[in-house]
């Protein structure tokens, strides 16, 4: 069976997944609407998402300068992220360095949650090495051949995001890693839109992937905008995601940004609710009886019935028997074998018969 161990944790086809909530860089806009510090906002999503029942809480650690060009093109919603490059973007959301991540590392473990953090550049590389279990390499990165093979080479397990890519580029991808001598991948799969259209979300891709990549465990990172009942990430899980991962917010109203596409605190609790109640009725793939169904199999089952008084010696006849419960008697399977047979009892009508009965 395919394992990733996750701090304390062990993934595979029938745990139950591991629920990632992206806070990203929205912090940035909570710490300005709380009129609180970025630090303070970030401690306080970390602390939300753990009590709504997420397994960890990712950020993205970048500097802008060495993302973006400054005359890259918006590639997302420009009507809800009114900036159109960027670099500018990403400039407003840079100021966290290696000891800001740290201690949310720390504030992290304090809180039972898992902290991860999106690597951008080389040095994000470096210094999330000891505060994070896993490393994620974003979709955008899927050809970025040398950033791979440095994370590849911190032998940690690796969340690969596959939107917008090929089956050749993430065989590519799962080469240089594995080059490395790293086999610990989950593929995500993921559609580089924001937001995805519920009808672009494909999540048929999941079930293609598993196929493609039987030797790996599959993954889903979400960027429909959240369904009233999170049935887009339960949905993801039941056809074979082990990992979950969805933007985070704490104000879904804020403009710009992530806040648009992300779950809440509500959100998250109801898709950790769905998520429990499948995992719990998700239970054995072979079809066999359980014990929780043996009185059933006794008693709502058929039995071969007497359908009249029959009399010592009479031959057993088609219109002398009928099939009722319980199922304590002779099975409606072997009627065939019953009839032609003598009775060695006088049989009232209405008995339920057996074997014992009939030479």
């Amino acid at each position: 069976m395919k394992n990733i161990k996750i701090g304390n944790k062990t993934i595979n086809e029938t745990s139950r997944p591991f629920i990632v909530a992206e806070a990203g860089v929205n912090y940035y806009d909570i710490a300005k609407k709380e009129k609180i510090t970025i630090l303070e906002a970030a401690k306080k999503m970390i602390k939300e998402a753990a009590k709504s029942g997420a397994d960890a809480v990712k950020f993205q650690s970048y500097k802008a300068e060495k993302l973006a060009s400054k005359y890259s093109p918006a590639y997302w919603d420009t009507t809800q992220e009114k900036t159109k490059s960027q670099y500018e973007l990403f400039k407003n959301f840079d100021k966290f360095d290696k000891n800001d991540f740290k201690e949310l590392s720390s504030y992290s473990k304090k809180n039972n949650i898992c902290f991860l953090s999106t690597p951008f550049d080389f040095e994000a590389i470096d210094y999330l090495e000891k505060l994070m279990p896993v490393y994620k390499i974003a979709s955008a990165d899927i050809t970025n051949a040398p950033f791979i093979r440095y994370i590849a080479s911190k032998k940690k397990p690796i969340f690969l995001s596959t939107g917008a890519s090929t089956i050749k580029e993430i065989k590519d991808a799962i080469k240089i890693i594995n080059s490395e001598g790293n086999n610990e991948i989950v593929i995500m799969h993921c559609i580089l839109n924001y937001p995805t259209k519920y009808e672009n979300a494909n999540l048929g891709m999941i079930k293609y992937l598993k196929e493609k990549f039987p030797n790996y465990l599959i993954g889903y990172s979400d960027h429909t905008l959240p369904d009233y009942n999170m049935l887009v990430l339960s949905t993801a899980y039941l056809f074979g995601a082990v990992i979950l991962e969805k933007h985070f917010t704490l104000d879904k109203t804020l403009p710009g940004n992530d806040h648009y596409h992300a779950m809440d605190q509500k959100d998250l609790a109801k898709l950790c609710k769905n998520i429990d109640l499948i995992t719990k009725t998700y239970g054995i793939t072979e079809k066999k009886p359980i014990k929780s169904e043996e009185i059933s199999r006794k008693y709502a089952r058929r039995s071969i019935v007497a359908a009249q008084n029959i009399s010592k010696n009479s031959v057993i006849e088609e219109n002398m028997i009928t099939f009722k419960r319980p199922g304590t008697g002779v099975s409606p399977v072997f009627y065939k074998k019953v009839i032609g047979k003598k009775a060695k009892r006088d049989i009232k009508d209405d008995e339920i018969l057996e074997w014992k009965d009939f030479c």
